[in-house]
């Protein structure tokens, strides 16, 4: 994490804690913080994100509450500088849970969300540009690719927990680098990328999104939590489970219904903080 990064995520958290000290709700408080990190262009989220083969950049988001268990979510959604914004107005406008490629964009737009810039052409990357991988070319280059995501350009998320009670989660992301048009990873899925219920807790995560979603990751540490497991012993046990199940690499944001807090990875870094407003926001870039 750079200086940069650093004053960026302590922005976020300062944003996130004043919405609830005002008395705002934990899931205005996680897409406040959300918001600030798409913004910033320092993460893979947002103005950020990744570019798929095609060249175009193709966004995830989900917010959910865990008062009424609502939640919200759009997969593939384009243009748009905020798509967490875009995911809560489906938890609050609409019946539905995720909106997924040009409806999605369309869903946003008709509520003048703020647009996104067109990627520029040195960031578009031409289908001239290299020859069709083989499959075995695609996945070395996916596993050496994605061993890079530590260095800096990660998925952002939030948990929070307000005076009434109520957690909260949310995730953003722009993907993984290469990825093939139309690839949708753990973000938007809810119970895999993030999950909030009141009775037990709120996860959001980050990392590698198939390897997340095999195991359903943030429902299994949520389950855990009310089950009686601690955040530390849930997110630990989940974890390690993903490792030696199927080898998969991710981290972690846990609150649980108490507001005892977590933040777990099996990745070499992961940026990341938390604040209870007391003395001063804690950052780092290693949960060990």
């Amino acid at each position: 994490m750079n200086s940069t990064q650093r004053v960026c995520l302590m922005e976020a958290l300062r944003i996130g804690y004043g919405v609830l000290k005002s008395g705002g709700t934990s899931v205005a408080a996680v897409e406040c913080s959300i918001r600030v990190l798409e913004s910033s262009g320092l993460f893979n989220a947002g103005v950020g994100s990744r570019l798929q083969l095609d060249g175009v950049r193709r966004m995830d988001a989900s917010i959910m509450e865990g008062r009424e268990l609502k939640a919200g979510a759009v997969a593939a959604i384009e243009g748009i500088r905020h798509p967490i914004t875009a995911a809560r107005l489906i938890m609050q406008e609409t019946n539905h849970v995720l909106l997924i490629g040009p409806p999605a964009s369309r869903f946003a737009r008709h509520f003048r969300l703020e647009r996104q810039a067109l990627p520029t052409k040195r960031q578009v990357l031409r289908k001239g540009d290299r020859k069709e991988p083989d499959t075995q070319k695609t996945l070395t280059l996916f596993k050496h690719l994605y061993r890079l995501r530590s260095t800096g350009l990660e998925t952002v998320g939030a948990v929070a927990l307000d005076q009434y009670g109520t957690v909260s989660a949310g995730a953003s992301t722009g993907g993984i680098a290469f990825m093939l048009p139309g690839r949708v990873g753990d973000t938007p899925l809810i119970g895999c990328g993030v999950y909030a219920d009141n009775e037990a807790g709120a996860v959001s995560m980050t990392g590698l999104g198939e390897t997340i979603i095999r195991l359903a990751v943030a429902k299994e540490i949520v389950d855990r939590l009310a089950g009686g497991a601690s955040s530390e012993k849930a997110t630990t046990v989940v974890l390690e489970r993903l490792v030696r199940r199927i080898k998969g690499s991710a981290g972690a944001l846990v609150v649980s219904r108490d507001g005892r807090l977590a933040i777990k990875h099996v990745t070499p870094r992961m940026a990341a903080g938390y604040w209870n407003g007391q003395d001063r926001p804690f950052l780092s870039d290693q949960f060990l």
